[in-house]
């Protein structure tokens, strides 16, 4: 088996239905996890699902959907993340051609067909107060912190991680030499980290423009000061902080 394919649903069935049937034909297997009660409606043929006794931590999740599929790599995607006709087959073969390719993700773009920043920089001290504090308000982000959410390649590029919430190839070797997810992030901040854990085993982080998925990214913490969402970053962040302290000294 090459590819398997997993999807953390906590009570998304809607967006389900139309992700599910693109996703199916791309990948070998494909295994959906019912994070709460009513996350799943019906699913195409094929297709397991897993319901939680209990509802787990995305990076929990994942790791749960590692051990329950086998395949020499593992997609990632979400709910809400469609994957452009042949996507996969598309992010494989760049890492087949690449053996020290750990993570390889396609290029993402919002529903409406604009680019959505998914290869960017490990955090810094600096831009971080930037982005997450009304500062951001003075100058776009987007715009203005280019060093870290870069450019729209054409081309494949090496970066530093990739958004873990829309859709993401991992090398399954490469997760059992890191040791996979770390389940005890709450909900932001665990795909920062399985990148930098993956970066000091010496495995490469790619994002590959000719792959295209559809994203509706919610970026709740990029819209809204202060909402359950920023503390559970901000616990992200502390918990990223006390396994890389040395992220400490990496100002801007």
């Amino acid at each position: 088996m090459k590819v398997a394919a997993i999807v953390v649903s906590h009570g998304h069935a809607d967006e389900l239905e139309r992700s599910l049937p693109v996703l199916v034909p791309q990948v070998d297997d494909l295994l959906v996890i019912a994070n709460r009660r009513g996350s799943v409606g019906v699913v195409p043929d094929d297709v397991r699902v897993l319901e939680n006794a209990r509802p787990l931590s995305f990076a929990a999740n994942i790791n749960v959907g590692i051990t329950a599929t086998t395949g020499d790599y593992v997609l990632i995607s979400n709910p809400d993340a469609v994957p452009e006709e042949g996507a996969v087959a598309k992010l494989v073969k760049f890492a087949d051609a690449h053996p020290r390719a750990g993570l390889v993700g396609p290029l993402v773009l919002w529903p409406d067909g604009t680019w959505q920043p998914s290869l960017r920089r490990f955090p810094t001290l600096l831009g971080t107060i930037w982005r997450r504090t009304p500062l951001r308000l003075l100058r776009r982000p987007y715009e203005h912190q280019v060093s870290h959410y870069a450019t729209r390649p054409t081309e494949p590029v090496q970066g530093d991680w990739l958004l873990g919430g829309a859709c993401l190839l991992m090398r399954r070797r490469m997760l059992e030499q890191i040791g996979g997810w770390d389940g005890g992030f709450r909900h932001y901040v665990e795909d920062i980290d399985v990148a930098y854990r993956a970066a000091q085993a010496g495995w490469e982080r790619w994002l590959v423009p000719n792959a295209v998925a559809r994203h509706d990214y919610a970026a709740v913490i990029d819209k809204r000061f202060l909402t359950r969402h920023t503390l559970w970053h901000l616990r992200g962040m502390l918990r990223f902080l006390r396994k890389h302290p040395e992220r400490l000294k990496a100002w801007r």
